[in-house]
């Protein structure tokens, strides 16, 4: 059964490469592989099979990944989770599930469900993979408890800081007027220093709390800003696209929501990282002029994952996953041995006319280019520049000099010679050219 015709549960938005699109404080909490949604006992709501099942703090999503479409359960619709049930010949209600021969001896989990117009339906989530149920059941009942779409950041009260600032005197003048005498002082003073230093842990930690709130609501204001700024800026004018453009730089850059882990994902790791990864880079190597180095990409990547790193490793393997994703970006090893990843739009040709154009100049006829010069006219790094004119200097555009002063090149004027008269001096082209700038150097 296809996704659409699960019309009884709204829709989410998934990204071009597959992921579900989270809302402002959605974190994702868990995935499982091959899920089926399966309403009892009521052939009015359409079943969802085969689908990846992501739980958040919010919602339930279905995800179907060869349509890239998805139907969401709101958390909140959830009346009340029944745990994990498994094959069992005196279960009365066996026979509910055996719909599916394929799945019948699956672990099943049963949600009773609200509908709108406030109806209730009882619905069996149908695990079709081996993944440990009862991780999952355990996570969506602390995501229903938390009650994460409800919860506002609640402030400390001022009343019971004035209390435990008022109290603080009074204990250490009792403790002054005590005089520590004895066993029974020695105890008393030890339960003291105990009792204190308990009070500064707590303190300390309630800052620590307070701070990672703010900091995660700074976060979301800083992603809600992000997305808004590249909706908009195809229809902004020239004035505010400056202030926009140096605004957009550093929120890019501010990190992800929801990063995707090896306790959430599990087996889906790399599968999921992939995806992530896709969707996070395609911005950055875009405003990179289609082709950003790996160690940047794996750089950027890790500073916007915050603590939540990820290895050299893991981002080779997850690169290496885009093949089978309809993905916008790719991974590609240049003949040196230099991995980059860039864009799928991306044109070697463009580039080598932009190259070509740049040695044809007459100060480049005579001097030659460095990676430095073509980093320049191209917009990227050196390193990265240096890697398209050996690219160039392969397809026979360039010819390479090396000196102490490093790498020139200069374009390739034997192309234009006539190997039947090597001395013919030619009116036209850019071996012509190259003789007028000579002549006029000497």
């Amino acid at each position: 059964m296809s996704v659409a015709a699960a019309d009884w549960l709204p829709s989410a938005t998934v990204t071009a490469s597959g992921r579900p699109v989270l809302s402002a404080g959605e974190i994702e909490r868990h995935l499982l592989p091959l899920a089926d949604l399966e309403p009892e006992e009521n052939p009015r709501l359409a079943p969802l099979r085969g689908c990846l099942l992501a739980l958040t703090s919010h919602r339930l999503i279905f995800l179907h990944e060869p349509s890239l479409s998805a139907r969401a359960l709101p958390l909140a619709s959830i009346v009340h989770p029944y745990p994990p049930h498994r094959k069992n010949s005196h279960n009365p209600l066996r026979s509910i599930f055996s719909s599916s021969s394929s799945s019948s001896h699956h672990p099943r989990i049963r949600l009773q469900i609200s509908l709108p117009p406030s109806r209730s339906e009882v619905v069996a989530v149908v695990v079709t993979c081996k993944a440990d149920v009862d991780v999952f059941y355990g996570r969506l009942v602390e995501a229903i408890r938390a009650r994460a779409w409800e919860a506002a950041a609640a402030a400390v009260p001022a009343s019971g800081g004035a209390s435990v600032a008022e109290g603080a005197p009074a204990r250490e003048d009792l403790a002054i007027r005590m005089p520590v005498v004895g066993v029974s002082g020695i105890l008393r003073k030890e339960q003291e220093t105990w009792e204190s230093a308990g009070q500064n842990l707590q303190d300390a930690f309630q800052d620590l709390n307070a701070l990672m709130s703010k900091a995660k609501e700074m976060m979301e204001l800083a992603e809600k800003m992000r997305q808004k700024l590249l909706t908009n800026q195809s229809n902004s004018g020239d004035e505010e696209m400056g202030s926009k453009q140096d605004m957009q730089d550093l929120l890019l850059s501010v990190g992800i929501v929801s990063p995707v882990t090896k306790e959430t994902a599990g087996a889906l790791y790399h599968q999921q990282l992939s995806r992530q990864l896709a969707d996070f880079v395609r911005v950055p190597v875009e405003r990179a002029g289609g082709m950003m180095a790996l160690v940047d990409v794996y750089c950027l990547f890790n500073r916007a994952r915050g603590t939540e790193l990820i290895s050299p490793e893991d981002l080779l393997q997850a690169c290496s996953l885009w093949d089978k994703f309809d993905v916008p970006v790719m991974l590609r090893k240049f003949d040196s041995g230099v991995k980059v990843i860039q864009t799928k739009t991306h044109s070697d040709e463009e580039v080598f006319a932009r190259i070509s154009s740049l040695a044809q100049k007459p100060d480049a006829l005579q001097k030659g280019i460095s990676p430095t010069d073509a980093a320049f006219t191209l917009g990227i790094a050196p390193a990265l520049a240096k890697e398209h004119l050996l690219n160039a200097e392969n397809k026979g555009l360039l010819c390479r000099d090396v000196s102490s002063d490093g790498f020139r090149f200069y374009i390739n004027l034997f192309n234009e010679i006539d190997p039947q008269n090597i001395y013919l001096t030619k009116t036209h082209g850019v071996y012509h050219t190259w003789i007028s700038v000579a002549t006029a150097a000497h």
